[in-house]
């Protein structure tokens, strides 16, 4: 048998029955259909390329907008209207494709907590704006936040100005924030959600032994509960324990700022809770939670009332974003400073490499830490930090940034809603650490983690694995077989080693024996409260009390504040953010859910021994 017959052999056993004359008929056919389909792709790329290019003049007109710096002028006797529905962040103005609508074409940016603080101080300067409209209904905040906020509007009332809150429905959240008003309304047919505060935790346990999935988990210290829901169908006695304790301190933190601003006790809000006793508004008036019902248009003019208008006149609202770039009040402008404090803003999961504006990259952060440390020009640094923690090795890295600072100049850490593990540890070195009495921090202990998935591969995929290796531990670590013996005591002895380092470094940070910081430590996640109780922070505030103790250890007169890490320039920030497209797209498709595509996506970051909280804590 030649070649070519064996070749056509394996050729379809229909393509004996052609003739040469059909066979070069079809030869035309295929021709002509080839250079038809190359027109046509050929045609449909270039009509793509002018829908992508008026796609792109549209989004980045859209995104010139909301970066314009025209100046709004405030007209006398306005309002300024707190409408706070989209997510609160630490640091404003970020890049514009992180909460650009890609579904509608429209931008909805983030707000930044800076950014709002500056305008509740420049709002009680300005005597143009005669008081605020909290405008509320469910906030995206963490409680810290939401403290911070709350500070900012009790400092703008103590101007003699008024503030106002109404809400159709009122969430926990935002009936904390709304507390603070002088008069508080709901809308006639609204409820407000004021039960307590309530930790769920999902458990993996069975799901994983039904796969035949067993995560190996290596904890150093009780407290460190991260892989309990891999491991337990509840909650351990010691987990039980330090939840119970920091969600009541949390709880009792927020239930005394609202019991002072409604005049009422803490055990009668205890009551409304229990009884949920504010569920409809004949109860919630009964229950002096609010100060009375009203429509929209009826609240317009109780405000028209405070600001000594006709029922027929308009009110002057200004928006938050509109509010940013009004001018300062004369009062406010000082003469520009070349004395710097830089702030140094740290958000989301603790990774190795560059991060983002959402996570806090080793490589990112330790830069601009030491950008601000080697300018002359910068006399202190705030590292403003919001974490869960993340990986080991990068929390050293920054750290090592904040050690090598604090030998030149004033450091003081400020934690915003968490700043646990691995986010406790790049602030222990710092020379002030301030902290919300709702803060989440402590939580110092090391995790490990290495699944063996053998026997859902060998029994529920059907796949196995063998392999030839030249040393003992080639093939370590590995998820197709489980942990030796000599593995498990390797990785153990790594998270001791990582573990004594962290209460090490707490130690002298902290100024404390190493024994004290054991018995703090071990994994035991401490509210703010908590936290300053025992020691591992100094003092209750935001980022602006920490911006004042700042000033105070550099003993500066005169000053102004720089924003690390600097931000690229607009269209830097567009060409790189066409690559968060599809994420923008998912979280929009997802909705809530998208939390969790999110801590899929961050999982995969997560490599080597961690630092890292238990788990996410979110507001519902």
């Amino acid at each position: 048998m030649t070649k070519n017959n064996h070749f056509l052999k394996v050729i379809p056993r229909f393509f004996f029955n052609f003739n040469p004359f059909f066979i070069t008929h079809l030869n035309l056919i295929t021709m002509k259909q080839f250079f038809k389909f190359m027109f046509a792709s050929m045609l449909g790329f270039f009509i793509t390329l002018i829908i992508v290019f008026f796609l792109m003049v549209g989004i980045i007109a859209s995104i010139a907008t909301i970066a314009s710096k025209e100046t709004v002028v405030v007209k006398e006797n306005s309002v300024l209207h707190l409408k706070l529905t989209t997510e609160i962040v630490d640091r404003g103005g970020g890049s514009p494709f992180e909460t650009f609508d890609f579904m509608t074409f429209s931008p909805s940016r983030a707000i930044g907590l800076n950014d709002l603080l500056k305008s509740l101080e420049k709002a009680a300067e300005d005597d143009n704006i005669a008081g605020i409209f909290l405008d509320l209904s469910i906030i995206p905040a963490g409680w810290s936040t939401i403290d911070e906020i709350r500070k900012g509007i009790k400092d703008f009332k103590e101007s003699g100005k008024f503030v106002i809150t109404y809400g159709e429905t009122l969430i926990q959240n935002a009936y904390y924030l709304g507390s603070v008003a002088d008069e508080l309304y709901l809308h006639p047919e609204g409820t407000i959600d004021f039960r307590g505060i309530n930790s769920e935790l999902a458990f993996l346990k069975n799901m994983l032994d039904r796969l035949g999935i067993d995560p190996q988990v290596v904890t150093h210290g009780e407290y460190k509960s991260a892989g309990e829901p891999l491991m337990r169908e509840d909650l351990s006695d010691e987990n039980r324990e330090q939840i119970r304790s920091y969600i009541s301190s949390i709880w009792n933190n927020v239930l005394a700022d609202i019991a002072t601003s409604r005049g009422v006790t803490i055990n009668h809000l205890n009551e409304v809770a229990n009884n949920l006793n504010a569920r409809n508004t004949d109860l919630a008036m009964e229950w002096k939670m609010i100060d009375g019902t009203a429509h929209r248009d009826e609240v317009y003019d109780i405000l028209k009332e405070r600001l000594g208008l006709d029922e027929d006149d308009d009110i002057s609202f200004v928006t938050l974003g509109a509010y940013g770039r009004a001018p300062l009040p004369k009062s406010m402008i000082q003469p520009r400073s070349k004395n710097k404090v830089a702030v140094v803003y740290g958000s989301g999961n603790i990774i190795s490499g560059p991060g983002s504006e959402r996570t806090i990259g080793s490589e990112r952060i330790a830069g601009a830490l030491r950008q601000a440390r080697k300018d002359d020009d910068v006399k202190a640094i705030v590292f403003r930090i919001n974490s869960p923690g993340g990986s080991a090795l990068a929390s050293d890295i920054i750290l090592r940034e904040v050690i090598l600072a604090a030998q030149e100049k004033p450091v003081v850490a400020s934690m915003g809603d968490v700043a646990a593990s691995g986010g406790y540890y790049i602030a222990c070195a710092a020379d002030y650490i301030v902290a919300s009495p709702n803060t989440i921090t402590g939580s110092i202990g090391v995790i490990g983690m290495m699944p063996n998935m053998q026997e859902f591969f060998n029994e529920k995929l059907g796949i196995t694995f063998d392999n030839v290796k030249t040393n003992d531990m080639a093939d370590f670590p590995s998820v197709s077989r489980p942990m030796t013996p000599a593995e498990r005591r390797l990785i153990k002895e790594s998270i001791g080693e990582v573990y004594d380092t962290f209460t090490a470094h707490v130690a002298e940070g902290r100024n404390i024996p190493v024994s004290v910081v054991d018995e703090l430590g071990r994994g035991r996640v401490w509210s703010g409260s908590e936290a300053r109780q025992n020691g591992l922070i100094d003092d209750f505030g935001g980022l602006q009390l920490a911006v004042d103790k700042a000033i105070e250890l550099a003993e500066l007169e005169d000053y102004r504040i720089v924003e690390y890490p600097i931000r690229k320039e607009l269209i830097e920030q567009i060409m790189e953010g066409f690559g968060g497209v599809q994420e923008r797209i998912l979280q929009r498709k997802l909705g809530h859910s998208y939390r969790y595509y999110r801590q899929i996506n961050d999982a995969r970051d997560m490599t080597g021994i961690l630092m890292r909280m238990p788990y996410d804590i979110y507001m519902e």
